[in-house]
């Protein structure tokens, strides 16, 4: 018998463990969707409700330029979705390979001029920026953000020079935020998810150039099904609305 009660206690301990391993969660899976820093607030919530309707689904969201995204995507880098805020990126990235299919457009946004609470340098007007003493800044100028912004600075003659460039518009929104900048160039977007913290100026000629937001599958995704089903969610009508609600304009 103290031979038999070990081999007992073992076979048991095996099929256990073989028991919870199936259990485990085998049908779960993550949905990693690489979304432009814009798009922080709407995909956040957007994700909420998407995991509350498709059981055993997690989504993992990636936030960066869209620039840098798109690389990730022609190099393989994890990820099933890709968000961009303007269709040039989109097109680099289907161009590289880095997504299947073809994009949709679900949202646009148009640049403002954001200043800080109290506005200390008493900024009116987009032309105030090429006063002395001005610091504002943009994003770099491979973000979609950057490009939009270069493109309205010289359409409406500004001279001066950001004082710095930055990863992306939330970057510029946080030191727009904490004072280190008497302005910046970021998305209407952003100066309504601020709650207040910035005041926007409008910007020439913006409306008339909006920036246009595309998704599509990654080339690398794990499922592709699963990957459709978000875009769908978020083409949709309650994605559609949410987006409008963050001050988006939706396509369709």
């Amino acid at each position: 018998m103290k031979k038999l009660i070990p081999l007992v206690l073992i076979a048991l301990a095996v099929t256990g463990c073989g028991s919870d391993d199936t259990t485990k969660g085998s049908a779960d899976r993550t949905l990693t969707v690489l979304a432009a820093s814009s798009l922080t607030g709407t995909f956040t919530q957007l994700a909420q409700t998407f995991e509350q309707r498709n059981a055993g689904v997690h989504v993992k969201l990636v936030f960066d330029s869209s620039a840098t995204l798109a690389q990730q995507t022609i190099e393989h880098a994890p990820g099933d979705v890709l968000a961009t805020a303007d269709q040039k990126t989109m097109d680099d990235a289907k161009t590289g390979g880095g997504v299947d299919g073809d994009p949709k457009q679900f949202a646009t946004n148009v640049l403002t001029l954001a200043v800080p609470s109290g506005n200390p340098a008493h900024i009116a007007t987009l032309k105030d920026l090429d006063k002395d003493g001005v610091d504002y800044l943009t994003c770099v100028t491979t973000a979609p953000c950057g490009a939009a912004a270069q493109k309205l600075l010289a359409g409406n003659g500004i001279m001066r020079k950001p004082v710095s460039e930055e990863v992306d518009v939330k970057a510029v929104l946080a030191k727009v935020v904490a004072g280190e900048a008497d302005a910046g160039l970021v998305y209407a977007t952003d100066v309504t998810a601020s709650q207040g913290k910035v005041t926007g100026l409008e910007v020439p000629g913006a409306a008339d150039s909006p920036n246009t937001y595309w998704v599509a599958v990654a080339a690398n995704a794990k499922d592709d099904a699963l990957a459709a089903q978000w875009i769908d969610f978020l083409t949709g009508g309650e994605g559609k609305a949410v987006l409008e609600a963050a001050g988006f304009g939706t396509a369709g």
